[in-house]
């Protein structure tokens, strides 16, 4: 590429929530402007329909990327054929946002694209499309043939990466074992690295209340859980701690104390990160071969089409795609 801004594509999301107002908002404002050229991917008559109601300019279109991009663009995919009903689980809309992610993937796997940012999907809706993956995540894992991958969290004050999912909470300590721990602490450290965190303090939550208080709570912390910590510190001189209990690991870190806290299971990193960023925090998928942002809530359908959708935390996923990606070029630059 040889503009100095990025390229970042811009999927809409499932396009009968609130992904294409807070795409196109976005993507017009001046913050976004400032840091990158964005590419929306998503179905341009729909979009441009939309634009109006919304109180925004309707975007040029293009089936393939000039090799000089100047403002917004909308790569259009043609991929809503039939009436699209706002506010519904449905398996059109489930199978266009799956188009669009496959694309942006395909996009940024060709160099054409430099980063990817997502808009909110509906897992019904996917499931409706008969696409088997809970989420973004691991959906992007299978497109790119990824197997160490993370969800993480990113706010101003707080980050969070994410040993588990999408699964039950009954589910969550048989998969609480010391080679996945090891794995993720790895990658997270590794990632971080790449990003300008030269040597990340990574802060283990333990999994149960008050860390287990030596064993009266559960076993998982003296059986997985310091063994993963201690081989990553004597091993692979990680700076990792822990575990350390739950309920005040994350005030430490927003406080300063670590750079990133590994949580265990979904709620117990996201509460934190929801009750002191939402709308600021952005979703990042660690261990991927490109930089994947995204917002930090859902599909909001009782509000979709209504020009009432707000897109901070869009235009923060967005310019953290940037940043990042300018940090990992630093990066690359200084150890060459």
């Amino acid at each position: 590429m040889t503009n100095r801004k990025p390229r970042i594509g811009l999927t809409i999301g499932d396009p009968a929530g609130i992904g294409p107002e807070i795409t196109l908002k976005a993507a017009l404002s001046d913050d976004v402007l400032a840091v990158c050229h964005p590419v929306i991917i998503g179905d341009a008559a729909y979009l441009n329909e939309w634009s109006p109601r919304f109180g925004l300019p309707t975007l040029r279109m293009t089936q393939s990327l000039p090799h000089e991009i100047n403002g917004p663009v909308i790569y259009d995919l043609k991929n809503i054929v039939a009436p699209i009903e706002m506010g519904k689980e449905q398996a059109a809309a489930g199978r266009a946002a799956a188009d669009y992610i496959e694309t942006a993937v395909r996009l940024c796997q060709s160099g054409e694209l430099a980063a990817m940012t997502t808009a909110p999907i509906n897992k019904m809706s996917l499931h409706l499309a008969g696409v088997p993956f809970p989420g973004h995540t691991e959906f992007l894992a299978h497109l790119t043939n990824t197997n160490d991958f993370a969800m993480t969290f990113i706010a101003p004050n707080l980050r969070v990466a994410l040993l588990t999912t999408h699964i039950p909470l009954t589910e969550v300590s048989s998969q609480v074992k010391q080679a996945a721990l090891e794995k993720l602490i790895r990658l997270i450290h590794r990632e971080l690295a790449h990003y300008g965190f030269a040597e990340p303090r990574i802060a283990v939550a333990a999994l149960n209340p008050h860390g287990a208080e030596g064993g009266l709570f559960g076993v998982e912390e003296a059986n997985e859980m310091l063994p993963a910590i201690t081989a990553c510190r004597t091993r692979d001189s990680i700076n990792v701690t822990g575990p350390h209990s739950g309920d005040t690991v994350f005030v430490r870190a927003a406080r300063g104390e670590f750079d990133i806290v590994l949580s265990c299971y979904h709620d117990q990193g996201l509460i934190p990160i929801k009750c002191m960023a939402f709308g600021e925090a952005v979703n990042v998928t660690l261990g991927l071969p490109f930089l994947r942002t995204s917002v930090d809530h859902g599909t909001a359908f009782d509000i979709a089409g209504k020009g009432m959708a707000e897109h901070g935390s869009m235009i923060a996923a967005i310019k953290l795609a940037a940043e990042f990606y300018q940090r990992a070029h630093l990066h690359t630059h200084l150890a060459a």
